[in-house]
């Protein structure tokens, strides 16, 4: 099933679930890119680190997407929710990130604008909030530009890479994403 934005305009990719054959490609992409993640985040590598992310991804507090280019069928990054609690809380925790020779070009935005719907209909979530660190302009400038607003600072929030690193959060609700405009 294709998640899309808004039926009266097109994507420029394809979101989906990733399953044990996107393997090879999704392990390839990740080792492409460790340059363009380091030292945000820690990706998958290996065949046995992709097995214990599509173990984690299937359980019900989990969603994982791949973003997909159509015009050549490749991998252009991957979008996680994480934590995801219903009832009163209706949240999820938002991680992605595009892989090298993708990064730059609007696919990512495409995508995650697509998950993010996805989040806000077919998954229930009312809330999605994006934890980044305050080195990751990139990361930091799509999440505005796709609606997020800034709520604060955590120090020392997340483990990556083995150091315990700052993040600058940012969130969104179901309400602010319905209210933008198509164009934004």
């Amino acid at each position: 099933m294709r998640l899309g934005i808004v039926d009266c305009v097109p994507a420029a990719t394809l979101i989906r679930r990733p399953v044990p054959a996107d393997e090879e490609l999704f392990v390839a992409a990740v080792r492409l890119s460790r340059d363009l993640h380091a030292p945000w985040i820690e990706p998958p590598d290996t065949a046995i680190r992709f097995a214990h992310y599509l173990q984690r991804i299937s359980r019900p507090e989990h969603a994982g997407f791949l973003v997909i280019d159509p015009a050549d069928g490749g991998l252009v990054g991957f979008v996680n929710i994480n934590e995801i609690v219903l009832g009163a809380f209706a949240s999820g925790y938002l991680g992605y990130a595009a892989f090298a020779g993708k990064a730059g070009q609007g696919l990512m935005r495409d995508g995650l604008s697509q998950v993010i719907a996805a989040a806000f209909g077919a998954l229930g979530l009312h809330r999605l909030e994006a934890n980044i660190q305050p080195s990751n302009k990139p990361s930091i400038s799509l999440v505005t530009r796709l609606g997020f607003r800034h709520e604060g600072f955590s120090p020392r929030y997340l483990r990556v890479a083995g150091a315990w690193r700052d993040h600058e959060r940012f969130a969104l609700t179901a309400e602010d994403w319905a209210a933008r405009t198509p164009a934004s």
